[in-house]
Parts: structure tokens; C-alpha cells; sequence
């Protein structure tokens, strides 16, 4: 049960911790019901300390005492300490002098179903000790700030636990009595104990080697239950490219012997940077072309590299306390897109990440939730683990590489390694590196560090034939959130290029300054600022925020004819897709209109003939071509909004698509026809894209009422060697009234039982349908066999498809949705407080909505609220949600 009223953390109040502890030497003798565990600490009163309590207080929640000793001789008795149910205090221990503190004591990790700290997951052992998870295994200064050299020993049955494994090198092994055996590994490298990890269970291993820039040999392991050891080739060649990478870009090499990668198929997140142990989400190793879509291949490789990616930005550096998150998050984010982006297509890459921003996180700043990169103050730190912090932090690395260029931004990663290397150190310390290396000043940057919400940027163009000048005035403004009434202007960097009538681009020559540049960075740093361009002999089309430059939203005045023209001729990849949206955007938005008024509907022509160019075109990266024909989403379309009309947006979007699958028929058959090939196994970018644009083709297709095309999808779903062309084909036959559409589920099924991973995208295609009988289907699913409210993956693929990607449905006038949602969240929260606090996220943003749905959706926050035994991380979303 919670407390009455949970006591929020902030950042203003932190102070150094008042001990420190050096090594530690832990002992598990594991059982998945009684697992002993003997940690001996040495530790040392911090000089740092501004306290002047003496008593020593250990986090530990959970747990179930059985003794502690001082300097390995006094044995403490219940007078000299005091137990809470978050904590152990230490009343008298050595002020003066370093001392040791041996602490003996028993978990339950079967009972552990909210997956944090030692837990059971399919018969193996397992941990995830970030944020606070360490001190459900034992009692500890459990903070980031608080490094440690950690020596660590399992002993478990052979037979049962016949792989043991813990952070760093394996340094001692050995058999005991009654069919146990031990192994003993140790960490060189200080760390906090959120980085500490154990795997103890019947595993296989996929071994590779991979040889540093120095020469020296590294032992790569992937660990996961036999059944699936045939999916992980493309994970072990995922981690050598990210490797192989980051000695190119970052001058980074891997400083252990051994690195680790462990498959579990119950996990809260993606996947976990323990140094030299990384626990890995199932979703995010395993993959074989009949497994997992290329999408599915391309997240692997992406996640694998954020996560060694993080052995220098987040294990060697980490951060001084949890309000710093985003200093390891939100810049190891930027790493892995850039990784990504050189592995596969810039375009695209840039694009999907600039998509899910805009749609996702843009509603987390504009709701109740909304917090900045760096937050001030928390209930739950859990809570936090956000897309504001990941993401929206990962723009803001962006800016400052945008600002200082490739090479400043290097220097500037150099010498924060080089500063804080071994340290737990803040965001103002990363900043501080940059603006030392480039000798900058980025005072009023770190704004983007304190303020919260989305800026928004107004622009107005002004075009002087006389003096063949073009001036842009921008203003930018942020609207309050939660805290934060007022905004200081942000210094945003704003990259912009001009083009002619005829296409081509125009050179920058802004006044004031020397050269011209193909495209120039205006930096917003006021209010209200003018840029003035010269020597235009016409009036160019303006492309602004190119490379989505800063993330922020952009207002400014332009027909459907200049967002034509800025699709067929802009050279800037997501300045061109972006004009796309835009044109398609103000289309829907009229047609909306048109909806609510009960008018009649008519497509405007210019996007049939912006579409049917883009269809006539050659070209090289047929997955950026797929994007271009893609159509705001209907949550992005939401956002744009003052009170969301689901059924309208709904309405009029399916309107445009099939108008345009009708007046475009015989091209999209063509290039579906053109693209129908057989490439399983085939995973480069013309594959891929040819994979891509097919089934972009078949999804418009499948909108008609067509015998011919209903037999495409269900002869691509029968035929597919592959899952991408399987399960889009399924999408179609589910998402339309196709005659098959059982019969397809049921072989579906029955062919991937046995593969969870492959199930879940059976659920959450089902979940996220927007057919008539979708609500029934969903809670059909739920009583489903292989539904289990215990396994998170199931947990987002049926509940979180339901309540985040079908809006339709989940706000049906009724209400039954958002109860739904409510009574899943309460029975989620008794077993896995996370993942539940995770899944109410859909009920927080009630203020958009009408009347009615505001009412309903507030009353069901109040129930979750109201629950006498919800945890303070629901607590925490719930309560925030109704100020």
C-alpha cells in the first residue's frame, strides 16, 4: 500500500551523499524462492558531507533481514539499528576511519513480479536494478552518486542454474557439495549498483570476438534460452557495427574482456546497459526473416548499439542523481540515431525519429505530465524514464552538434571524457565541455535543460523586389505548463535554404555577413529576431527548419501550391517530406471541417498530382519514397487540435486515402507489381525498400472494395517467406472486411504459437484494428490463453495497442474504453507498478477532448486514483493528471 501522500524528491534539495562505500563484495546462493544474499561493504564517511547525522541509512524495500556485522567481528543487535519499510538505519558507526558492514539477507525473487531488482523470469534469474531497483536485493546506499569496485560470487544448482553470470571478468570457478557450483566475477571499473547485473538459468551462448583499434581481443557472448539460439547472428553482428563505430566517430574503445548480452522475455524496458552484462528485452536480439519484420531488424541493431554505446556515455560517466537522466539518455539517443542513420538511411532514419517525436512526446508537453529534459522534482523516479527525457533530450545534443559543427562537437566530447571519466557528474557538465572545447557561450541554451513545453515558432517572409532582399521574422513563444507560467526565449538553431522558380537551390547571403552558403543556421536567440537575405534577383521559396533542426513547432503562412513545389523540388530530405505532411495536413484539416458541418467531401486535386509525381519518379531509396507517400497519422492530426474529434479525423483521413487509392490505382498496382519479389534474408537498403514500397501500395489498395486485390493480400500472407510481407498482408486482411480475415488469424496462430515475440504483433494487429467489432476483439484477446497480465510485452501489445494506437475506438462515446484501460491499470498495478503507471498515460490528456469524454475520462482517473492500495507510481501519473 501507498503512503498517504507520497513525499515528492527535488532537485534543489540534493546534497552529497554522507558515506561512501569503495568495494563491495557480494555473495548469492540462488533459489527462485529463498535466495541469500551476504554483502559486505567498505565504507567511509564522505569529508563532502554538509550532514551532521551520524547514523547510516541504507535503502532496502522488500527485504528480509537475518544479521549484520560491523568490521566483521561486532554483530549488531536491534538496538543498534532501526528498519522502515523503505530503509535500514545504523545508529553508531565509525565516524573517523574507513569500516566494513557484512549484511545477510533473504529475497523472494518468484514473488517479484514487478521485475525490478532479482526476479524470475521463465525459470531464469535475472535483475534490473535501474532506477532504484538495487535495494530490493540488498540494504544500500542505492544512489548514482555513490561508485563502488564490485567483486561478486553465485553459487546455484548445476542443474538448474547452469549459467552463472555478473558484471566484468570471470575471475574463479568451482564446484561445491550437493551439485552446486560457484563463479566468482569482478568489475575493475567503479560503478553505481543500478549498473550491477545477474543471470543465473539454462542458457545457450553465441560467441564472437571482435579486435579493438589497439589490438586487443574482446570476447562477445549472446546468452538466450536454446529454442531461440538460431535468432541472434543478426544481434551479434548489431553489436560488432556499433563497436566497429564508435572507435570511427568517437574514438571509443570497449575496455573489458568479456561483453555480455542476456535475452529475457520479461522486462519492463527495451533493454539495460549493466557495464559488461547488457539485459536485453527478447524483442530487441531476436530476429530471423520469418521472425521479425525489417523494422524489427532495424530497432535490434539500433537498441544493441544504444546500449554499448552507453559503456562511455553512461557507465564510465554517469550521472550525479536521477534528475540528470537525460545527461546519459537523451545523448546516448543521438548516438544511436546517428549509428543508425550511417547504417541504413539518413532520410528515413531522421524522418521516423523526428514522426514518433512530433506525435508522442509533443502530447507529453502539452500535458499534465510535462516536464523539461531536466526535471525539478518527482514522486515516482520511474515515472520519468519519458520521451521527453529520451528523446526531446536527444534533440537537444542535436542543437549543440548543429551549433558547433561536426568537428567542435567532437572536441567537445573528447574533453568530457577526458574530464569525467570515473565520475558521476550533471547535465551543466556536458554543456560545460562543449563550450570549453569551442570556446562558446552557451549560457542561454541551457534553457533547454530547465523549461519545459514545445516552442513555437512564427514566421513571416517579406520579399523586396527593389532592394532583391528577403527578410524572415521569426518570434518564438512557449506556451505555460505545470511550474511554469513563463518562458524565457530559448536559443534555437534554425537551419534554412532558399530555392528558385525553377528548383534549383538559391545561395545564402544573409546581411551583414561575409561568403554564401547553399543553406545558412539563423540562431533565435530573442523574442523576436529578423534575418535578412540579399541579392535575390526573385522571390525564392523559403525551406525552413531543415533536418528538423530544433524541436520545436513551426507557424507560418503557405499555400497548397508552395508546399507542392517545396515536395518535388526541396533538396533537403525531411524539409520535402515535411511539405508533403503539411499539404496533406491542410487538406485533412478542411475535410474535417467538412465532416463536423455534414458537407459533402471532394479531394483537392493538387495532392493527386503532388502524389501521382512522386509515384512517376525514379528513385534510389524506395524507402523514402514510402514515407513520402505516407499521411499524417490520425494522433499526429489529433495534436493539431483544440478539441480532438476522433470520428472526424478518422472520417476525413480515410476519405483522402481512398480517393487517392482510387484515382491512383493503376499506378500504385504497377509499382506494387514492379516491387513483388521474393528477397527473404535480403536486408539491404534495396531490399528493404523495395519491401517497403510494395506493401506502402497494398495498403492503399487494400481500401478498395476490390475482388482482385483481396486475393493480392491473402496470396502475399500465404506465400510471404518472410514476416514484413506476412504480417503487412495481415494488417490488410484485418484492417478491411476481407473474406479471410479468420481463417488468416487462425493459420497465423497456429504457425507461431511457439514464438511469443511473433504472437504479440498477432495481438496488437487485432488491438489496434479500426473495424466495427474492435472492442469486442480486444476484450475477446484478453481472456485469450496466451494473454498474461504478468508479461509486459503481452501487456503493450494488447492494453497499449488498444489505448495508444487506436483512437477510434479507445474514445468511443461510451466510455467502455477508457474503463477498460482503468481496470486494467488497476490489476496491472498489484502485479507491476511500472509498467501500469506506463499504460494510464492515454487517460491523462482528457483536457483535449469534448464534454463528455472529458467527464468520463476524469472519472475513471479518479477511480485509479481513489484505489486504497495503488502504488505511488500510478499515484503520481493519476494525481498530476487532475490539478
Amino acid at each position: 500500500m501507498r503512503d498517504a501522500n507520497p513525499q515528492a524528491v527535488y532537485l534543489k534539495n540534493y546534497q552529497v551523499p554522507d558515506y561512501l562505500i569503495h568495494t563491495v563484495d557480494l555473495n548469492f546462493t540462488l533459489d527462485e524462492q529463498q535466495t541469500r544474499v551476504i554483502s559486505r561493504l567498505s565504507l567511509i564517511r564522505n569529508p563532502a558531507s554538509l550532514s551532521s547525522e551520524a547514523a547510516l541509512i541504507l535503502a532496502g524495500e522488500n527485504l528480509k533481514l537475518i544479521r549484520i556485522v560491523l568490521n566483521d567481528e561486532q554483530e549488531l543487535t536491534e538496538t543498534d539499528y532501526h528498519i522502515t519499510p523503505e530503509s535500514l538505519i545504523i545508529h553508531d558507526v565509525p565516524q573517523q576511519r574507513a569500516f566494513t558492514l557484512t549484511i545477510e539477507n533473504e529475497i523472494n525473487p518468484k514473488a517479484n513480479t514487478a521485475l525490478e531488482g532479482l526476479y524470475l523470469s521463465n525459470g531464469m534469474l535475472c535483475t534490473q536494478c535501474e532506477a532504484e531497483g538495487f535495494r530490493k536485493i540488498t540494504y544500500f546506499l542505492d544512489r548514482p552518486d555513490v561508485m563502488a569496485k564490485f567483486t561478486t560470487t553465485l553459487v546455484g544448482d548445476k542443474d538448474r542454474y547452469p549459467v552463472l553470470l555478473s558484471n566484468g571478468n570471470k575471475i574463479a570457478h568451482g564446484d561445491d557439495d550437493n551439485n552446486q557450483h560457484w563463479v566468482t566475477w569482478e568489475d575493475p571499473f567503479s560503478k553505481p549498483c543500478y549498473l550491477f547485473a545477474l543471470v543465473a538459468g539454462q542458457l545457450d551462448c553465441l560467441e564472437g570476438s571482435f579486435t579493438t583499434l589497439s589490438g586487443r581481443n574482446v570476447g562477445l557472448q549472446i546468452f538466450v534460452e536454446q529454442h531461440d539460439i538460431d535468432k541472434c547472428s543478426h544481434a551479434m553482428q548489431s553489436l560488432k557495427n556499433a563497436m566497429a563505430w564508435d572507435e570511427q566517430v568517437y574514438g571509443r574503445e570497449y575496455d573489458l574482456d568479456l561483453y555480455m548480452i542476456v535475452a529475457v522475455s520479461h522486462f519492463n524496458m527495451g533493454a539495460m546497459e549493466n557495464k559488461g552484462l547488457n539485459i536485453f528485452n527478447t524483442k530487441f536480439v531476436l530476429a530471423r526473416p520469418d521472425t521479425a519484420t525489417d523494422s524489427d531488424y532495424e530497432h535490434i541493431e539500433g537498441v544493441i548499439g544504444h546500449e554499448y554505446f552507453h559503456n562511455w556515455t553512461g557507465n564510465r560517466i554517469t550521472c550525479r542523481d536521477w534528475f540528470q537522466l537525460s545527461l546519459k539518455e537523451g545523448f546516448t539517443v543521438f548516438r544511436d540515431q546517428e549509428f543508425t542513420g550511417d547504417r541504413t538511411s539518413k532520410a528515413v532514419n531522421r524522418i521516423e525519429n523526428v514522426n514518433m517525436l512530433r506525435t508522442r512526446q509533443f502530447a507529453e508537453d502539452a500535458g499534465p505530465m510535462a516536464h523539461p529534459i531536466r526535471p525539478d522534482a518527482y514522486i515516482e523516479i520511474n515515472n520519468f524514464y519519458t520521451l521527453t527525457v529520451y528523446e526531446k533530450g536527444a534533440e537537444v545534443v542535436r542543437m549543440i552538434h548543429t551549433l558547433l559543427g561536426a568537428d567542435g562537437f567532437r572536441q567537445g566530447c573528447d574533453l568530457y571524457f577526458q574530464r569525467h571519466d570515473g565520475q558521476a557528474v550533471t547535465c551543466d557538465d556536458f554543456v560545460s565541455a562543449m563550450e570549453a572545447a569551442n570556446g562558446i557561450d552557451l549560457s542561454q541554451f541551457r534553457r533547454w535543460y530547465a523549461q519545459a513545453g514545445t516552442p513555437i515558432i512564427h514566421v513571416e517572409q517579406n520579399y523586396n523586389a527593389k532592394d532583391q532582399t528577403l527578410t524572415l521574422t521569426i518570434k518564438q513563444s512557449c506556451p505555460p505548463t505545470p511550474g511554469q507560467a513563463v518562458k524565457e526565449p530559448f536559443h534555437i538553431p534554425i537551419t534554412a535554404g532558399l530555392i528558385d522558380n525553377s528548383g534549383n537551390p538559391v545561395k545564402c547571403t544573409l546581411q551583414g555577413q561575409n561568403g554564401a552558403n547553399d543553406e545558412v543556421i539563423l540562431q533565435l536567440t530573442a523574442a523576436e529576431q529578423a534575418f535578412t537575405f540579399t541579392g535575390l534577383a526573385e522571390k525564392p521559396a523559403v525551406s525552413i527548419l531543415r533536418n528538423f533542426s530544433a524541436p520545436v513547432k513551426l507557424a507560418m503562412e503557405r499555400s497548397l501550391d508552395e508546399l507542392a513545389f517545396l515536395l518535388s523540388y526541396d533538396s533537403d530530405t525531411f524539409s520535402r517530406w515535411e511539405a508533403g505532411q503539411l499539404l496533406s495536413g491542410q487538406i485533412i484539416t478542411g475535410l474535417i471541417a467538412d465532416v463536423q458541418q455534414n458537407r459533402p467531401l471532394q479531394l483537392a486535386p493538387i495532392i493527386i498530382t503532388a502524389f501521382k509525381q512522386v509515384l512517376s519518379q525514379s528513385w534510389d531509396d524506395l524507402s523514402y519514397c514510402s514515407l513520402l507517400l505516407g499521411l499524417p497519422s490520425e494522433s499526429y492530426l489529433a495534436e493539431q487540435m483544440q478539441v480532438v474529434d476522433v470520428e472526424a479525423i478518422h472520417t476525413a483521413r480515410e476519405f483522402v486515402v481512398c480517393t487517392l487509392a482510387e484515382q491512383l490505382q493503376i499506378e500504385l498496382e504497377t509499382l506494387y507489381l514492379d516491387n513483388h519479389r521474393d528477397e527473404s534474408g535480403q536486408f539491404d537498403a534495396g531490399a528493404i525498400g523495395r519491401r517497403r514500397i510494395k506493401n506502402v501500395c497494398l495498403s492503399f489498395l487494400s481500401r478498395l472494395d476490390d475482388e482482385k486485390i483481396q486475393q493480392w493480400s491473402e496470396q502475399q500472407f500465404s506465400t510471404a517467406n518472410n514476416m514484413t510481407d506476412q504480417i503487412a498482408a495481415l494488417a490488410n486482411i484485418v484492417n478491411h472486411p476481407h473474406p479471410a480475415k479468420q481463417e488468416c488469424l487462425t493459420q497465423f496462430y497456429q504457425k507461431w504459437q511457439q514464438e511469443a515475440l511473433v504472437i504479440d504483433k498477432w495481438f496488437a494487429i487485432q488491438a489496434s484494428s479500426p473495424m466495427p467489432d474492435a472492442f469486442a476483439t480486444v476484450i475477446s484477446l484478453t481472456r485469450h490463453p496466451a494473454f498474461n497480465l504478468s508479461t509486459p510485452n503481452r501487456v503493450r501489445a494488447v492494453i497499449g495497442s488498444f489505448s495508444q494506437a487506436n483512437p477510434l475506438h479507445f474514445h468511443t462515446i461510451n466510455g467502455q474504453g477508457y474503463e477498460f484501460l482503468a481496470n486494467h491499470v488497476i490489476a496491472l498495478d498489484i502485479l507491476n507498478p511500472q509498467v501500469a503507471s506506463r499504460m494510464l498515460g492515454p487517460l491523462t490528456s482528457w483536457r483535449r477532448f469534448d464534454e463528455t469524454r472529458q467527464h468520463l475520462m476524469k472519472t475513471q482517473l479518479e477511480r485509479v486514483m481513489n484505489c486504497p492500495a495503488i502504488s505511488k507510481d500510478v499515484y503520481e501519473v493519476a494525481s498530476k493528471s487532475l490539478m
